[in-house]
Order: structure tokens, then C-alpha cells, then sequence
């Protein structure tokens, strides 16, 4: 059993393990990904979030710690000074493995192994709490009442008198009824005239006499 039996021998010595794994983080941090073998990817993620804790630490203890480990003097004093910023709103999780497939030779399973940038996405907002509305207060009834009456008559005398309906008129009636009246009225014309032509005309007056009647010529005895 492997009780307290932490990590993997890659059958290496812990020494050769040991400087191996160094020479890995401080190229990571450098260039920030590296591609290697899948179970090297996967040792590799306890070391890398080991020394971005103390970076996020930051104090001279913590960067002590880290360049003994770290090759490279520059590359601890660029981790410290951007690790509160990058890694600040997440705890953990500070790198990615990505398999590749495997490799040409010997058939080993292939890993791309890179930080992650999370300061790129949005921080979630947080939600706001619905305040509940105040309830509205209760009028007295004596208000109600006095609003009432003071709206009953002005809604009395604003309301609008019903318009009267006027009947359609009918289609294809007006031009015969009016047709019909001028043949009416012609014909009663027409009549008087007749009338007033037949009239006998001993009862006209001469314009000669001027009204006054000639005496008739005696008879022969």
C-alpha cells in the first residue's frame, strides 16, 4: 500500500525528479504553457499552484521560498508583481491540461499544460434585493365621499348629447322623384295656359272703346 506515499517516481531518483520538475515550473512561468507527457502535465499543476499561493502571498518570506525553487531571479519578481492581479478573484485551479494525443516513436500520451487568465472575463455581478413596496395608506371614508360628489357633476356636464341618426338616403331614388315633380309641374302649367286661351272673346274688352260697349245696327223694316 501507498500510505503518505505522495506523488509519482517517473522513474527517476528524487534528486534528478527534484531539479526536473524545477527546470518545468520556471519554463512555465516564463513562457507561460508548455507541452510535455500527460503524467509530467499533471505532476507539474501541484508545483505551479504551490508557488502561485506564495506570490499571492507576497511577502519576503514567501518570495524566498519561491526562488528556491524558481531558476530564475526575474521570473519570481514578474510572478509577484502580477499575481494579485491575475490570480486575485480565484482561489485555485491556476493552470489548464489540454491532451494532445500521443507522441510518434513511443506512443506517449501528450499534454499542453498553460495558466489560465481569469482576470479576462468578467466578474459576475451581484443580484439586487427587491426592496418590498410600502403599502398605501387607507383614506377616510369622508374624503371618499366628498371626491365622489365633487366628480358626479362635471361627469354629468361633460358628457356628450347623443347625436341624431339621420336615415340613409335611398340609392337610386332622389333623380326619379325630382324628375317626376318637373313633369308635374310642367303639365300644370301646360293646362293653364289652355285655360286661359279658351276664354270667349266678346267678354275681353276693345282697346278701341276702352271698355265701352258698341251699339248694334238696327234691322231693316
Amino acid at each position: 500500500m501507498r500510505h503518505r506515499k505522495s506523488g509519482i517516481k517517473l522513474s527517476r531518483t528524487a534528486s534528478h525528479r527534484k531539479a526536473m520538475f524545477r527546470n518545468m515550473v520556471t519554463s512555465l512561468f516564463k513562457n507561460e504553457r508548455i507541452q510535455t507527457t500527460d503524467a509530467k502535465a499533471k505532476e507539474l499543476r501541484g508545483w505551479a499552484d504551490h508557488i502561485i499561493t506564495l506570490a499571492k502571498r507576497g511577502d519576503l518570506h514567501a518570495r524566498r521560498q519561491a526562488l528556491s525553487i524558481i531558476r530564475e531571479k526575474d521570473v519570481v519578481h514578474k510572478l509577484f508583481e502580477n499575481a494579485g492581479k491575475r490570480f486575485g478573484n480565484i482561489s485555485g485551479g491556476y493552470t489548464r491540461v489540454v491532451k494532445l494525443g500521443v507522441r510518434s516513436g513511443d506512443a506517449a500520451p501528450m499534454s499542453l499544460i498553460e495558466l489560465v487568465n481569469p482576470a479576462s472575463a468578467a466578474p459576475a455581478k451581484p443580484k439586487k434585493k427587491k426592496t418590498p413596496k410600502p403599502a398605501a395608506k387607507a383614506k377616510p371614508a369622508a374624503e371618499k365621499k366628498s371626491k365622489k360628489a365633487a366628480e358626479a357633476p362635471q361627469t354629468a356636464e361633460t358628457e356628450p348629447a347623443p347625436a341624431k341618426i339621420e336615415a340613409p338616403p335611398q340609392e337610386g331614388g332622389g333623380a326619379e322623384e325630382e324628375a317626376e315633380q318637373a313633369e308635374s309641374t310642367g303639365a300644370a302649367e301646360v293646362a293653364a295656359e289652355k285655360a286661359h286661351s279658351d276664354e270667349p272673346e266678346d267678354e275681353k274688352p276693345s282697346p278701341d272703346t276702352d271698355g265701352a260697349q258698341t251699339p248694334e245696327p238696327e234691322k231693316e223694316k
